[in-house]
């Protein structure tokens, strides 16, 4: 059972929008995919409340005793969303279960910084995980899109593509929906920029 963990430290800079994406794309294909989030509130559950029963489903994590979670029974694919300020055990923790890590990450030279701690410390206890960085809301054709790449390959990370600031994303979160719940000509530019992300998540 995959396990793919969304992760940055920084708030505000698409991990719900990848994560609620990327388990869209799962359940479009058939598997059984939960989508939960490491803190204990249950946040993804209010995206989930939004979706429309006729969709392709998704689970979410099951709660025990209050605050135990655990994956429904038949899950094959498992996204986690995590909050702002992952630290600690609970990163520790998160890392153990892991097996690809994706660091959403916007192009400006602060994000970068406020990030640059966090990957040192994935890529110290990353152990069996597989981590990249994907560029959020960057024109691919940029110098900040360069700055980024220059960066990441530094610290020896892959960055795995990057996804374009659109309204599609917002508009669709709306709803509870995704890429893979509506037509494909209505999202073909966005569903290109998956094609490589989505390839290294199911490598």
């Amino acid at each position: 059972m995959p396990v793919i963990v969304v992760a940055n430290p920084k708030g505000g800079v698409g991990k719900s929008t990848f994560a609620t994406n990327l388990a869209g794309y799962f359940a479009s294909q058939g598997h059984k995919v939960m989508l939960g989030d490491i803190d204990v509130q249950q946040s993804s559950r209010a995206w989930l409340a939004l979706r429309p029963a006729s969709l392709p489903p998704i689970a979410a994590w099951e709660l025990v005793d209050g605050h135990v979670v655990k994956p429904p029974r038949g899950t094959t694919h498992v996204v986690l969303d995590t909050p702002a300020g992952l630290d600690g055990v609970r990163l520790q923790e998160t890392m153990r279960i892991a097996d690809k890590v994706v660091v959403p990450l916007q192009a400006s030279i602060f994000d970068i910084l406020a990030t640059q701690a966090f990957l040192e410390k994935l890529l110290a206890q990353r152990a069996k995980a597989k981590i990249g960085v994907l560029g959020m809301r960057v024109n691919v054709r940029t110098k900040a899109a360069d700055q980024l790449a220059h960066y990441v390959a530094q610290l020896g990370v892959p960055v795995l593509g990057y996804l374009r600031d659109t309204q599609n994303y917002v508009q669709l979160a709306a709803h509870g929906t995704t890429l893979w719940d509506v037509a494909p000509s209505r999202v073909e530019r966005d569903r290109e920029q998956w094609e490589a992300i989505l390839r290294w998540v199911q490598s």
